[in-house]
């Protein structure tokens, strides 16, 4: 499995990243073993930074693992989360409850 990058939007990036527009590209980029960078604010549109982050969840269930964002911290925890959600990596924290 490869790391999970996400950076700036004025950072470089590696020559070997291929950037995706949408989910079909991504689909296609991974089977063909790419690593696939986004810009879950340019697939967002206008919808605001919680169309960003609902973009870059899908975007990392897709496979894509490079996020180019103005919001690091805040894509960082949703591309985390989707990674745990689809069993790709371990939870930052369980909790057991108590019924």
């Amino acid at each position: 499995m490869r790391a999970l990058v996400v950076i700036g939007p004025g950072d470089p990036g590696d020559p070997g990243w291929a950037e995706a527009r949408s989910i079909a590209e991504i689909e296609e980029l991974v089977r063909a073993g790419r690593t696939v960078a986004v810009t879950p604010a340019a697939l967002a549109g206008d919808g605001g930074e919680a169309a960003e982050l609902a973009v870059a969840s899908v975007c990392a269930w897709a496979g894509a693992r490079v996020f180019r964002t103005d919001r690091p911290g805040q894509v960082r925890q949703a591309v985390e989360m989707t990674e745990s959600l689809a069993g790709r990596r371990p939870p930052a924290l369980t909790r057991r409850g108590l019924a």
